[in-house]
């Protein structure tokens, strides 16, 4: 099975130690956000876990553990905007994370790197003009250290819209998507980057930039070594061409505070659930309450034939 690390929150950021140390045990525990009595435990061993999918802002605080992980593949998505604290408020400076981008990239190896420019939303502060230079300057400093960009445009879901709440958005048509789009890949090409867009209705081929996943099935066979079963998951959005994977996240946990997110109820509920956070606790921020059930969650293999060992 793929595991998926985190899309619910930055578990490389602010929780790499509770990963390491569940890691270690061989499993951990993951409520259904549908549900709470409802807890899946997830077996972490090598035989189970296949490749692991890491999504993050900062990585930093995971690479002193990264050897840990031990014979199972791995790759890195590293979000990384032009955005100031008005929007990123619980982030570095941008220069210091494009310096940690390079840093991971030298000890991962830019193939496990991905790089992410999004979402990209536009008001009388962040105009497509700002976006080119940001992302022309970011494509500089990690050129040479990922071999792919991965873009996206603001979904308006109901909780990031919440979190928006004083942070003017202006409406952006297939035509402004495309123009803007066909400057992005104008700048990734020149730094030898690939540039995919993520889960878009609109099709930017026109503009240079072709249609990806996060959960990539050319990176899974690259790193796994080996052909895949090329599953869509069920759970995402209708144009997400992401394969099936195990999600083992917490939602209302990230404390990177990003005005955007679609994870995060309200600030309050991240400190809230906060509150729970055990180091020691096979649930990230919960505890197993009476009346929970658990049950041993079966993830399918990935390969082909699971019979053969990969390369």
């Amino acid at each position: 099975m793929i595991l998926s690390v985190s899309r619910r929150t930055d578990i490389p950021q602010f929780y790499s130690d509770w990963f390491f140390d569940r890691l270690k045990e061989g499993y951990l525990y993951v409520k259904n956000p549908m549900n709470s009595h409802q807890i899946s435990r997830i077996a972490l061993s090598p035989e189970q876990v296949e490749l692991m999918v890491f999504w993050t802002k900062n990585p930093e605080p995971m690479m002193e553990r990264i050897r840990e992980l031990q014979s199972i593949p791995f790759y890195i998505q590293f979000t990384l905007t032009g955005y100031g604290n008005d929007v990123e408020p619980g982030l570095p400076d941008k220069r210091h994370l494009i310096d940690i981008f390079r840093e991971t990239a030298e000890k991962v190896g830019k193939s496990r790197m991905v790089w992410r420019y999004d979402p990209i939303f536009l008001n009388s502060r962040y105009r497509e003009e700002y976006h080119l230079r940001a992302f022309e300057e970011i494509a500089r400093g990690v050129c040479g250290s990922a071999e792919k960009v991965v873009i996206s445009f603001l979904d308006k879901y109901g909780k990031t819209e919440r979190n928006m709440k004083g942070i003017p958005v202006e409406e952006l048509d297939e035509e402004g998507m495309k123009r803007l789009g066909k400057g992005l890949a104008a700048i990734a090409g020149t730094h030898g980057l690939r540039i995919e867009a993520c889960a878009e209705k609109a099709d930017l081929s026109s503009a240079g930039i072709s249609r990806g996943s996060c959960i990539d099935p050319a990176m899974t066979e690259y790193l796994i070594g080996g052909p895949v079963c090329r599953r869509k998951d069920k759970n995402q959005r209708i144009e997400c061409g992401c394969m099936e994977s195990v999600e083992v996240g917490t939602y209302d946990t990230c404390l990177a505070g990003c005005k955007y997110c679609y994870a995060n109820d309200s600030v309050e509920a991240v400190k809230r659930r906060r509150t729970l956070y055990d180091e020691h606790s096979l649930l990230l921020c919960g505890r197993v309450e009476e009346g929970d059930r658990i049950s041993e969650r079966k993830g399918r293999s990935v390969r082909k034939d699971p019979t053969l060992p990969f390369l």
